[in-house]
């Protein structure tokens, strides 16, 4: 079970020892990513923010054409969910075909995957999508900087500037 399910689900560290070896000097080094500057494995907080934006953005979209009424419960849960269903569509179109969002274009992060193929693809986007969705498999990460939304679909986020 341990051969398919990979690091993301291995023992717990305390059951077994840790060589300092093994640990990378940076986020990114096992990859091939360099310490810093392009292409380097992006921080949490560039994604943070940059998950931020997406959701501003979905909100503010949503407006045109909902207007959102927060005395109004019913109203308030139709507009969330439009607004859920906007930020799938920014999020996991442009990542498909262009490996990034709008808050990582203005954050300078993409998605890039580790076989070097130039899209991510419509598949891999969704399953990012909808782990993100559900954050907890984004914000957990390893030592790489990668989520397990990261290293079920193969891909890594890089910085661009």
């Amino acid at each position: 079970m341990a051969r398919w399910t990979g690091e993301w689900l291995s023992a717990p560290a305390a059951s077994r020892r840790i060589d300092e070896s093994e640990l990378p000097r940076w986020p990114g080094e096992r990859l091939g990513l360099p310490k810093e500057g392009v292409g380097s494995a992006a921080g949490g907080g560039r994604r943070f923010l940059a998950l931020a934006i997406d959701l501003a953005m979905a909100s503010l979209l949503t407006t045109l054409f909902i207007r959102p009424d927060f005395s109004d419960p019913a109203v308030m849960q139709g507009f969330n969910l439009w607004a859920g269903a906007v930020w799938a569509l920014i999020t996991i179109v442009p990542v498909a075909f262009f490996g990034l969002t709008p808050g990582m274009l203005a954050l300078g992060i993409r998605v890039g995957r580790l076989d070097g193929a130039s899209s991510v693809g419509l598949w891999r986007a969704v399953v990012r999508g909808a782990l993100t969705f559900l954050i907890i498999p984004a914000a957990v990460r390893n030592p790489d900087a990668r989520g397990w939304h990261d290293r079920l679909t193969g891909t890594v986020v890089v910085r661009l500037r």
